[in-house]
């Protein structure tokens, strides 16, 4: 086993892979705790499907770099989704579902009607689940997530204390003098961005699992805000690593197996936190 993970990591391609894998991982755990405590944890399954509707759009107008297309509509979609879930119209889960699935069917649509390939099950198939495309980055995509994680995980650190104060008591924040609204609107727009990032990763459909799961995990153990922050971080990067090197060796979908890899740990921490109370 050693001999062949030698054997790959000598491809660049692999070592993009997990560099990339890795800090998609640490980005999109930092975020997941402060979704489940807002209740908002599926912001991030309708933002990924959102990104699948503007993917759609990309392929139609035959863009050679779809993130330029994806990352602001995704961005748009996140701060429309704010504000129309503030609205006493239409609330934050209604908001959710709804551009969630219009995003899903008129990118669907799309890709029917406008389709170039002649494997179009094949491309929507990969699109939602994640594909072999995180072995296929180039030099140039791996420097674009390295330079968009490296802001994700400097705003969050910066603003730490303002997101903690946002996440446990908006009511209190916002009589301190917190702009709670610009907070809001800060995660979404970095939650917008994990998504992006994570789409060659794991699919749309996969996504809120690796924002989820670190966090329900290390909930599991800890109680504090920051220990587990930084117990999901860590456990998002394990997962990510093993699930990547797992996907390379037994040739299985790279997103479902890291998400298989997130689960067990989720089991695993669960077990733990059981014993730790008897």
């Amino acid at each position: 086993m050693l001999d062949t993970l030698s054997m790959y990591f000598a491809f660049p391609f692999v070592r993009y892979a997990l560099i990339v894998g890795v800090l998609i991982a640490l980005c999109s755990s930092l975020l997941g705790v402060t979704l489940v405590l807002k209740r908002f944890s599926f912001i991030g399954d309708g933002l990924s499907h959102v990104a699948f509707g503007a993917i759609a759009i990309a392929s139609v107008l035959n863009l050679s770099n779809n993130m330029l297309l994806v990352l602001p509509i995704t961005i748009l979609c996140a701060i429309l989704l704010l504000r129309t879930g503030q609205s006493a119209v239409i609330q934050g889960d209604a908001a959710v579902a709804m551009i969630s699935v219009g995003a899903l069917a008129v990118g669907y649509l799309l890709m029917n009607l406008f389709s170039t390939s002649a494997n179009l099950s094949g491309d929507v198939c990969s699109t939602l689940f994640g594909s072999t495309s995180i072995l296929t980055l180039t030099k140039t995509e791996v420097w674009l997530s390295g330079i968009l994680s490296v802001i994700v995980v400097a705003v969050f650190v910066l603003f730490y204390n303002k997101i903690f104060a946002v996440t446990f008591d908006e009511a209190f924040a916002k009589a301190a003098g917190t702009p709670v609204s610009v907070y809001n609107l800060l995660i979404a727009v970095i939650i917008a961005v994990i998504i992006v990032l994570a789409m060659n990763l794991v699919g749309s459909l996969l996504i809120s699992a690796l924002v989820i799961f670190p966090a329900l995990s290390a909930m599991r153990v800890y109680k504090s805000f920051r220990a587990v922050t930084v117990c999901s971080a860590v456990l998002s990067v394990v997962c990510a690593l093993l699930g990547i090197l797992v996907s390379i060796l037994a040739g299985t979908p790279v997103g479902s197996t890291i998400v298989a890899v997130d689960i067990a740990a989720f089991g695993l921490f669960a077990l733990l936190g059981r014993f730790s109370r008897q």
